[in-house]
Formats: C-alpha cells, sequence, structure tokens
C-alpha cells in the first residue's frame, strides 16, 4: 500500500509543479492511463513469445513470464512470495 501512496504522492507532486510552471499534462488522463496500459502489456509479448517458440502452451507461458506480478504488482493483501511459516503448535 505504500507503494501506492508514493505513486500518487509523486503524481501529486508532478502535477503541482506542472501547475505552477504553467505547463499542461502531455496527454489526457484517460489517454495517458491507456497508453501505460499498453507500454505494461507490451513489455510482456516478448517474454510471453520466446516461452511459446519454447514450445509452452499459452497459459504456461504467461505464467512462465510473471506476467501478472509485472503488470499488476504487489496487490493490497497479498503475502509477498516466500517461505511460509510453520504453524505454531503446542
Amino acid at each position: 500500500m505504500k507503494l501506492y501512496l508514493a505513486s500518487l504522492g509523486a503524481g501529486l507532486l508532478v502535477g503541482i509543479v506542472y501547475s505552477l510552471i504553467n505547463v499542461r499534462s502531455p496527454a489526457p488522463p484517460v489517454v495517458a492511463l491507456v497508453g501505460l496500459f499498453g507500454i505494461l502489456i507490451g513489455e510482456q509479448v516478448v517474454p510471453v513469445a520466446r516461452h511459446l517458440l519454447n514450445g509452452d502452451g499459452l497459459r504456461t507461458a504467461i505464467g512462465l513470464a510473471d506476467c501478472s506480478d509485472h503488470v499488476l504488482g504487489q496487490l493490497p493483501g497479498r503475502q509477498s512470495a516466500g517461505p511460509a511459516d510453520p504453524p505454531s503448535g503446542s
């Protein structure tokens, strides 16, 4: 969640600087977000294609390329990947 707040804060800071120096943002917000989404998806085309060329199925290729983690990032409420602590029993 801290990463999302830091991203929001950075965006607000850039917006304030743009306003102070009378510069319009380079693209309307929706267009900019769609463009960023395209960049994220586009970055995954090559790794997925490599796995497909190696003979992996589409689902396997997407999983091996870690597309969901790269595109979506660590979503709030998800535990980071790591060894699970064994349950403590008495």
